[in-house]
C-alpha cells in the first residue's frame, strides 16, 4: 500500500480506500467487521460510510468496527454523509451517524448526493453547507467535503467557487474518466482531495474482463489491477473507494498495489488515448450536446446508454437510473428529434436515436 495527500489538508489517505456499501449480510455484523479488520491489517486508512448502506446497517457495522480494530501505527480516517438540504435537518444526520460510528469526530464530512448546480444551490440556501462548517468550527467534523453526481464542469466551478469545501468524491473510472476529467483537474489545482468512487465502472470492468484487456498496462495481471492501478497512478486522485464484499476482494486490491510504482504522467496520458479511441462511440459526458430544448438532461441518458452498449444486465442499468442519477426515462421520450444536440455533439453521436432507445427501457 502508499499514500497519497488529500489536497491541501496534510492527510495522507491509504491509495486504496474501504467502501462500506457492499458489505455483505448486513443483518450479521460479524462478516462486515471482518472485512473492515482485513482492510485495516492490509493498510488501508481510509473507511467511508453513510446511512442507508447496507439496509441502513453500514454505520453501525463500522462503529462496532472501529471498537475492535487490530492495531497499527498508521492513522485512521472516517468518511461519513448526508444529504438533507436544511441546516437543522443535517445537523440531526450529522449526530447520527458520529452516535452510530461511537466518534467524537468524522474526519471527512460530506455533503452527499449532489446531483446538478440546482441541487447544490438548495445546499447552500437550505443551510447544508453553512451547517457542516459550523460542525467543523466545534469539532464535530475534520474536513467539510462534496459527494457529487454532476459533471466535470459543473464540479469544477464548484470547487472554485468554494474554497472552503477540501475534498470530493465523484465517480470516475478507466472507462469514464473524460465525464469527469474536468472536475478532477480543477480539484487538483485548487489542491483539493479527490476520492474515486465505482473505480471498477459498478463492477462492469471485472464482469467483462475481456471487453476490457486494452486497459491493462505493461505488468497489468488483469484488468482490475489494470483499472485501480490507472486511478491510484493519478496525482489528481487520492484514493480509490472499493466497495468490497468479502476478505478476498481487500487482499486482492492490496495486492494490486503490492510493489507497484504509479505511472508516470506520459505513460496515463498514453492510455488515456488509448481508452478515448478504443471507445469513441461512448459519450465522454462533454455536454457540448446542451442545453436542450426540452430540458432534457442528455449527457446522464448518454451515460445510461453507454451501459447499454456494454452489455449490462438490466439490474445494473436499473440502478444507474435510480441510485446514481435519480431520473426514470421518462424525459428522454420528450426529444422533438430538433438535432440541435447532434450538430453541436464532438463525436457526432446519434443521440436521437440513443436517447429512444434509452427512453423504451423499462423501469
Amino acid at each position: 500500500m502508499f499514500y497519497k495527500d488529500y489536497g491541501a489538508t496534510g492527510k495522507q489517505l491509504s491509495a486504496i480506500g474501504c467502501g462500506g456499501m457492499r458489505l455483505p449480510n448486513p443483518r450479521n455484523h460479524a462478516d462486515g467487521i471482518a472485512i473492515l479488520h482485513a482492510a485495516r491489517r492490509a493498510g488501508i486508512t481510509y473507511f467511508d460510510t453513510a446511512p442507508y448502506y447496507c439496509d441502513d446497517q453500514s454505520e453501525a457495522i463500522f462503529g462496532e468496527a472501529l471498537r475492535s480494530m487490530p492495531p497499527s501505527p498508521l492513522p485512521l480516517y472516517t468518511s461519513s454523509k448526508c444529504s438533507r438540504p436544511s441546516a437543522s435537518d443535517f445537523r440531526r444526520g450529522l449526530e447520527q451517524s458520529l452516535s452510530r460510528l461511537g466518534l467524537p469526530q468524522i474526519t471527512f464530512f460530506h455533503i452527499w448526493c449532489v446531483m446538478d448546480p440546482a441541487d447544490w444551490k438548495s445546499r447552500v440556501q437550505g443551510g447544508a453547507l453553512r451547517e457542516a462548517l459550523k460542525a467543523k468550527e466545534e469539532g464535530l467534523v475534520g474536513h467539510v467535503c462534496v459527494s457529487t453526481h454532476m459533471t466535470g464542469p459543473e464540479i469544477a466551478r464548484l470547487v472554485e467557487d468554494h474554497p472552503e469545501i477540501e475534498g470530493l468524491t465523484l465517480g470516475t473510472c478507466a472507462i469514464n474518466f473524460p465525464y469527469r476529467i474536468q472536475g478532477v483537474e480543477a480539484a487538483r489545482r485548487l489542491r483539493r482531495g479527490v476520492v474515486a468512487m465505482n473505480p471498477l465502472g459498478g463492477g462492469l470492468i471485472p464482469r467483462h474482463p475481456d471487453k476490457f484487456d486494452f486497459i491493462r498496462a505493461p505488468g497489468d495481471p488483469d484488468v482490475v489491477t489494470a483499472a485501480l492501478r490507472f486511478l491510484v497512478s493519478d496525482p489528481a486522485i487520492t484514493s480509490a473507494l472499493v466497495g468490497f464484499s468479502s476478505v478476498a476482494h481487500v487482499e486482492a486490491a492490496a495486492r494490486a498495489l503490492e510493489n507497484f510504482t504509479p505511472h508516470s504522467p506520459e505513460h496515463l496520458e498514453h492510455i488515456r488515448r488509448r481508452i478515448e479511441k478504443d471507445f469513441n462511440e461512448m459519450c465522454t459526458g462533454c455536454g457540448y450536446c446542451l442545453p436542450c430544448p426540452q430540458g432534457i438532461p442528455i449527457p446522464r441518458y448518454m451515460d445510461i446508454h453507454n451501459l447499454m452498449q456494454l452489455k449490462a444486465g438490466d439490474d445494473d442499468i436499473r440502478t444507474r437510473f435510480k441510485y446514481h442519477w435519480d431520473m426514470t426515462p421518462d424525459k428522454a421520450a420528450e426529444c422533438i428529434e430538433c438535432g440541435q444536440c447532434e450538430a453541436r455533439c464532438t463525436q457526432h453521436l446519434p443521440i436521437i436515436d440513443r436517447l429512444k432507445k434509452v427512453a423504451a427501457f423499462k423501469i
